[in-house]
């Protein structure tokens, strides 16, 4: 099971009632943030959830909006005794825009481990999470981020028995673990593993214009969250000045990705009575929904699978 919860969905600037950008998924015992913008910490709050099994922050890009809540995230981490390291993703740029955030949380008890995309996309294992970061098209260097939990085959106990693999070996096995013999020989995971099982898929993208390396990234994901700045039609000019998008092209987008859902995310604080909007919304995409603070979902594995 994977919880997914969006703590922020405004752009630009907080709102009453909606906080700046972040998103939190939950796997296994441990949580990854992407984005944290103002008011992140207090959303989190507000959700229920803790800040203590954060062992992952995703950046999209360095605009104010979605990294200006990290030093005080920092700071109530390391003030709920947070000793385990702590990864950090992001543009090229990381480390020096962390370090200079962190000049307010000089000291914290738990080590940064920074990993910097400099390549148009990277993919990263952590923590169960199989993190895919692909460019996108912002005035800045901007990331999304397709999250997936995957999924082995099933244990194949009759191959295991044929092949004469010892029952102690099994659970390593089916964990994806390799054993090495003391004779030289080799037991592999796919000698006993069947076909990789369907996992879930989240992806996350704000601050672009509509790019194929999105509706690639997002292709076939369980949810895929994405920026929607304007709804107003007449506004399409403003999303291509501003490398932004509006909800028809997210829409667009999830369905030529054969998305699940969609959720709208990252409105201009301009944009009022956003549901009316949403009949066109879902003339193009049937699943499109709008994000709001505290929207979340648990996405469960399929038990026929």
């Amino acid at each position: 099971m994977l919880d997914v919860c969006l703590l922020g969905t405004a752009g630009m600037m907080p709102l009453p009632h909606r906080w700046l950008t972040a998103a939190m998924l939950r796997y296994n015992g441990s949580s990854l943030l992407i984005d944290c913008g103002e008011g992140t910490q207090i959303a989190i709050k507000e959700k229920g959830w803790t800040f203590k099994p954060i062992d992952i922050i995703c950046f999209t890009h360095y605009h104010a909006d979605h990294i200006s809540g990290l030093p005080g995230l920092l700071l109530t981490m390391g003030n709920a005794e947070r000793s385990e390291p702590l990864t950090i993703i992001g543009p090229k740029g990381l480390e020096r825009v962390v370090g200079a955030l962190r000049t307010i949380a000089p000291e914290l008890p738990f080590e940064i481990r920074y990993i910097e995309i400099t390549e148009p996309a990277a993919d990263i294992e952590l923590k169960g999470y199989h993190i895919h970061a692909f460019r996108v098209n912002h005035n800045i260097t901007c990331y999304g981020y397709a999250v997936e939990i995957r999924r082995a085959g099933r244990f194949q106990v009759e191959r295991a028995k044929e092949l004469q693999i010892p029952q102690k070996f099994w659970n390593r096995l089916q964990k994806g673990e390799t054993i090495t013999l003391e004779t030289g020989g080799l037991y592999t995971p796919d000698m006993v593993l069947g076909q990789p099982r369907k996992g879930i898929k989240v992806t996350y993208c704000t601050d672009s214009r509509p790019t194929e390396s999105i509706v690639e990234a997002a292709k076939n994901s369980d949810l895929f969250i994405c920026e929607g700045m304007y709804a107003e039609k007449e506004k399409l000019a403003k999303a291509r000045q501003y490398k932004h998008m509006t909800f028809y092209e997210a829409a667009e987008m999830a369905k030529r990705a054969e998305a699940a859902e969609l959720w709208l995310t990252h409105f201009s604080p301009s944009l009022v009575r956003a549901e009316d909007y949403m009949p066109q919304v879902r003339s193009i995409f049937e699943h499109s929904f709008l994000g709001r603070d505290g929207k979340s979902v648990e996405l469960m594995f399929d038990e026929n699978e």
